[in-house]
């Protein structure tokens, strides 16, 4: 048997494909997926609109490969960069193998769920694995009527449920469980990734989201939804000793600038040095941040700055 032949067979033998991550915001899609894959990818925070648009990683294994395509909250869009992010998690339903839909411990069901399900019950033929996150803030009493409560909305709604998993991305029980069930759903086919693949976002990419990120667990109220990160200048020095990266935050408002900046720049500096630390550990090399702020007026609902700054459909 010569070796082409071998790899044909080793392949056949492989489960593949990709996995679209669908949730309220906040119930914890983005941690699950960094925790599954083993790396911080995607802006973790407890702010609602932290995920905007969809972020695929790659897992593999000696069982195949899974692509996680993590989609932003679904929630009512009250913007243009809202009705992009919807827009976005519609759009990654069509290009699924498998769809695994985060939810919290409950005891009723809300018009974002019931949102996600009429979404949901567009796409008929495509598995559904229902992952209940967070069990550990919650007792196996509620768990168990949080999965009969779903399972029965889901089935009175004509979508069909494949699976259910009960999970805690924090603490990390049930991902290895939760895993292999996705395994077990997966079709057999071929790797689409190199096995040392982890994401297709650039590292322009998720410095920004890192640095976006520290805004939002940084600053109060309605300021961090108005904010957007660009990437100026990434460039490793000749003799790599460093790397020197240059980035604007934008946001909507006069006031919302002094407040980033802070008082003497101190809530600016506390920003930057939070998210250099996190772009050392995703480079692994020294890092020379320096960032700025600029105002750009209702940006939200201006598609030539959405596109600029990254939300391009």
């Amino acid at each position: 048997m010569d070796n082409e032949q071998k790899n044909i067979e080793e392949q056949d033998k492989l489960k593949s494909g990709f996995v679209a991550i669908l949730g309220r915001p906040n119930v914890g899609k983005s941690t699950l997926m960094n925790h599954l894959i083993g790396m911080k990818i995607a802006a973790v925070s407890k702010r609602a609109q932290t995920t905007r648009k969809r972020i695929q990683t790659v897992y593999t294994d000696d069982r195949g490969q899974i692509i996680f395509l993590d989609t932003p909250g679904v929630n009512k869009a009250e913007t243009k960069l809202g009705e992009f992010m919807l827009d976005s998690a519609t759009e990654t339903l069509k290009t699924a193998d498998m769809i695994m839909w985060i939810i919290e411990p409950s005891n009723y069901i809300g018009m974002g769920e019931k949102s996600i399900v009429e979404m949901i019950s567009k796409v008929p033929s495509i598995p559904l694995a229902l992952v209940i996150n967070k069990c550990d803030t919650a007792t196996d009493d509620v768990i168990d009527g949080t999965e009969k409560l779903y399972s029965d909305y889901l089935s009175e709604s004509g979508v069909n449920l494949t699976k259910v998993f009960r999970v805690s991305a924090t603490e990390g029980t049930g991902q290895d469980s939760l895993m292999s069930g996705i395994y077990d759903i997966l079709p057999y086919g071929p790797m689409y990734f190199d096995e040392d693949t982890v994401t297709d976002e650039t590292e322009r990419e998720i410095a920004a989201e890192f640095i976006r990120e520290k805004c939002l667990r940084n600053l109060d109220k309605e300021i961090p939804h108005g904010i957007a990160v660009v990437i100026d200048k990434m460039r490793e020095r000749p003799d790599g000793s460093l790397v020197d990266i240059e980035a604007t935050i934008i946001c909507e408002k006069e006031s919302h600038k002094g407040i980033i900046i802070g008082k003497k720049g101190a809530m600016l500096k506390k920003i930057g040095i939070q998210s250099r630390k996190s772009i050392e550990e995703m480079l692994g090399i020294q890092v020379n941040l320096r960032l700025w702020v600029k105002v750009r007026p209702d940006w939200r609902n201006k598609t030539s700055y959405m596109s600029e700054y990254g939300y391009k459909k």
